[in-house]
């Protein structure tokens, strides 16, 4: 579970990818690769999520795959016997993070309240995801609700694009971002991997000149 926090953190950014034909899913992992971002979140909202996961996991080995909005036990477990190696959920759900911790399974569920935060500290977990960020209150929220909670840091998802990632990325509270634009659905469907590769590649060196503050 430490080698994929990891490899989150260093990415600085989890994908989140709608793939609606499995066929795709290789050359997207691969673009995601090539953009040097290793880490993915196949989303449970196409039909094609289960068999994208298998043929990332068992076909891309360098890829950090992992499953997300992920709202059932029953989908987390396909998730997980498909290869998925952690567990994002848009909200927070007491029986899926209850069978992942059992299972010494990374899940990433969605925390926007104080009660949620609490709930999830309860299993010692201390990454949330913070979906939808530009509807809940963003960096403002964010650093509200690390006011109380030290231990916690954020996965914001929802509104983030090249524009804002500089200034999210850099908070304290942040240890990664969620989104879709590196990767979209329309640029999937078109086969526009080139474009998938120079997304990744651009907000890469955002992260990094971040970094190297």
């Amino acid at each position: 579970m430490n080698s994929i926090l990891e490899n989150i953190r260093n990415s600085g950014i989890i994908p989140v990818v709608v793939m609606e034909n499995a066929n795709d899913a290789i050359p997207a992992a691969n673009a995601l690769l090539y953009g040097g971002v290793s880490v993915m979140e196949i989303t449970f909202r196409s039909a094609a999520a289960a068999e994208s996961i298998r043929r990332v996991a068992s076909e891309c080995p360098e890829m950090t795959v992992g499953a997300g909005t992920v709202t059932t036990l029953e989908q987390a477990k396909q998730a997980v016997s498909n290869g998925a190696r952690f567990i994002v959920s848009p909200g927070y759900d007491e029986e899926i993070v209850s069978w992942c911790c059992a299972e010494n399974i990374l899940v990433i569920p969605g925390c926007v309240t104080p009660t949620e935060i609490m709930a999830a500290q309860k299993h010692g977990l201390r990454l949330v995801k913070f979906f939808p960020a530009n509807i809940y209150g963003g960096l403002a929220a964010i650093k509200a609700l690390a006011g109380p909670f030290s231990g916690i840091q954020f996965v914001p998802t929802g509104g983030i694009n090249r524009n804002n990632l500089a200034e999210i990325i850099a908070s304290p509270y942040v240890f990664a971002v969620g989104g879709s634009w590196i990767c979209s659905k329309q640029d999937i469907c078109n086969h526009d991997f080139g474009k998938i590769t120079s997304l990744c590649i651009e907000a890469r060196q955002i992260i990094e000149s971040i970094a190297s503050k």
